[in-house]
């Protein structure tokens, strides 16, 4: 109920709770549900694995070493999230999924799923501790450097420039379209990570020369990539 702002003696006015539901607040609440679903299915290259072959839940069982105790929910968990298709036991991608997530394709955006799943995931779970000390909770609770860890690990700076590749895929594919490219012979991406930028750029304007700069570090992915 509210309290009228009329004079005279307080007008009490009910609002109905008919039309109310817990439903948001219970989504939210259970979100890391569905996101720890993908990012799993991420983590075990389902999509990639489905790109090349579907499959039904016996072959994926085998292909993946998925346990037979939840497979079945683990794939059918996918397929309610909109992430997987099912028709006749046979499992197969989404468009989106195999654009997107299988790492064989160019398009592969999955490089900050996986970061997510590996590093940032367990550090969200210790928000509760950071809003009360106001400590970090990543890499720097340990007196590490942040990023010098990062760099100091081969594994771990190759998942992390995946990632940056992934979260700029878009920005990039735009940038290498919609820039007058022609007017140009080069162009330099300072803080480069792998060189999806520049990669893009060139792929979709062969006249251009383009240029990485990042630490010394990054080379050796940078040239992978």
């Amino acid at each position: 109920f509210v309290l009228s702002p009329l004079r005279g003696p307080p007008a009490i006015h009910h609002t109905s709770h008919m039309n109310l539901t817990p439903e948001r607040i219970l989504q939210t609440g259970m979100a890391f549900w569905a996101s720890k679903t993908l990012l799993s299915a991420v983590e075990l290259e389902l999509f990639t694995a489905l790109a090349q072959q579907p499959g039904d839940l016996s072959s994926l069982q085998a292909r993946l070493g998925l346990h037979s105790l939840s497979s079945r929910d683990f794939l059918d968990a996918l397929v309610a999230l909109g992430f997987l298709q099912r028709s006749d036991g046979v499992y197969q991608n989404t468009p989106e999924t195999d654009l997107f997530l299988d790492k064989a394709k160019p398009s592969y955006i999955g490089g900050i799923l996986e970061m997510a799943n590996h590093r940032l995931y367990p550090f969200w779970g210790s928000l509760t501790t950071a809003l009360r000390t106001g400590e970090p909770q990543n890499e720097i609770k340990q007196g590490e450097d942040l990023f010098a860890a990062l760099y100091a690990d081969p594994d771990r700076l190759r998942e992390f420039l995946r990632a940056m590749s992934g979260v700029s895929r878009g920005a990039n594919l735009a940038i290498a379209s919609r820039f007058p490219w022609s007017n140009y012979k080069t162009c330099a991406d300072i803080g480069t990570a792998q060189g999806d930028l520049v990669t893009q750029i060139a792929l979709a304007h062969p006249h251009l020369r383009g240029t990485g700069f990042d630490l010394p570090e990054a080379g050796a992915v940078f040239n992978d990539y």
